[in-house]
C-alpha cells in the first residue's frame, strides 16, 4: 500500500467543536479548548503519524460575520489556509442542526471542487435517529462527500474520521519527522494556555477583550525549571480587576491552572509570573495583532 501524506483543513463557523476535534485526531493537546465560540484565533497545526499516512491537520478560526481588524484577520486566516489544504473537513454541532452559515459554508466548499469530507460532531449528544434529515438536508450541498458522525469529546468515531481524511491525501513521503505532533513552538503553546484559562475563568465579555504576551521565556535546565512571564492585555480598564479578582484571587487561580498545563506540556516545574495591562484598541492595532501571529 502507497505511503500517503498531506493537509486537511478543518473549518465550519465558531464553536462546533473544530480544537477538540484537532486534539482527538492528533491524540494530544494542541489547540485550547473553551465552551465560548471563537476561542481559537490563530492557525494551529497538528501532525498525525501512522505507518501508513502522515496526516497535517489545520485547526482555523470559526467562519463569522467579522467586525474587528482581529475577526477580519481571523476570518482571513481561515479562508487562505481552505486554499493551501489538500482535503477540507467540515464540522457541523450535529445538537444545532444545519444552520444557515453551516449551508453557507457547504455551498463555498462545493464551488472550490476540493475533496470534502463532512463531520457531524457532537453526535454523543443527541439521538442517532435526528442525524438522518442533517444528512439529507447536507448531502446535496456537498455532492460525491463522505458525511461522517463522530464526537470530538469522547472519541466516538474518530477512527473512522482518520481513515476517511487519509483516503482523501495523496501519496507522498512523509512531510514532517514522525516523532512532531505540531508546528507550534513552546512559547506559543505557553501563551495559548494561558490565554485559555483567562476564557475559563472570566465573564463572557472579557475572553474576546483580552491576549496574552509571552515577555520571557527561559529555561533553566540546571534547575530543572522554565520561568515564564507573560502580561495580560486587556482593552477596557474595567475589565482589568474582573480578570485580578478580588484580592487578586482570580489572577491567582488563571496562573495556577495554565502553570499546571504547561508543566504538563514542558515535563519541567514551571515559575509562571502574570501581569495584568489595559491597552485600548489592541484588536485594532495592525502590529499589535502581528505580534500576536494575526
Amino acid at each position: 500500500m502507497a505511503h500517503r501524506a498531506g493537509t486537511a483543513v478543518i473549518v465550519g463557523r465558531p464553536n462546533v467543536g473544530k480544537s477538540t476535534l484537532l486534539n482527538a485526531l492528533v491524540g494530544q493537546k494542541v489547540a485550547i479548548v473553551t465552551p465560548r465560540p471563537q476561542t481559537t484565533r490563530t492557525r494551529i497545526v497538528g501532525i498525525r503519524t501512522m505507518p501508513e499516512a502522515q496526516l497535517v491537520l489545520l485547526d482555523t478560526p470559526g467562519l463569522h460575520q467579522a467586525r474587528s481588524l482581529l475577526n477580519r484577520r481571523m476570518v482571513d486566516l481561515a479562508r487562505s489556509t481552505l486554499t493551501e489544504a489538500d482535503v477540507a473537513a467540515l464540522v457541523v454541532d450535529a445538537r444545532a442542526g444545519l444552520t444557515a452559515a453551516d449551508r453557507e459554508i457547504a455551498t463555498g466548499l462545493a464551488a472550490t471542487k476540493k475533496p470534502t469530507v463532512a463531520l457531524l460532531n457532537k453526535m454523543d449528544l443527541i439521538a442517532k435517529s435526528k442525524l438522518l434529515p442533517i444528512i439529507a438536508e447536507l448531502a446535496p450541498l456537498l455532492p460525491g462527500a463522505e458525511i461522517v458522525p463522530v464526537s470530538a469529546k469522547t472519541g466516538a468515531e474518530v477512527p473512522v474520521v482518520l481513515d476517511v481524511l487519509v483516503r482523501a491525501l495523496p501519496e507522498g513521503p512523509r512531510l514532517y519527522p514522525e516523532d512532531e505532533f505540531t508546528t507550534e513552538t513552546e512559547r506559543s503553546l505557553v501563551q495559548e494556555l494561558v490565554r485559555e484559562q483567562i476564557f475559563l475563568a472570566t465573564r463572557d465579555e472579557v475572553p474576546y477583550g483580552a491576549a496574552v504576551l509571552i515577555d520571557e521565556f527561559v529555561e533553566k535546565p540546571e534547575k530543572g525549571v522554565t520561568v515564564v512571564q507573560a502580561t495580560i492585555l486587556v482593552d477596557r480598564e474595567n475589565h482589568k480587576p474582573i480578570v485580578i479578582g478580588t484580592r487578586g484571587e482570580r489572577l491567582k487561580e488563571i496562573g495556577s491552572t495554565a502553570r499546571r498545563e504547561i508543566e504538563a506540556l514542558l515535563g519541567t516545574k514551571v515559575f509562571l509570573e502574570l501581569f495584568v495591562r489595559v491597552e485600548p484598541g489592541w484588536a485594532e492595532n495592525p502590529r499589535r495583532l502581528t505580534e500576536l501571529g494575526l
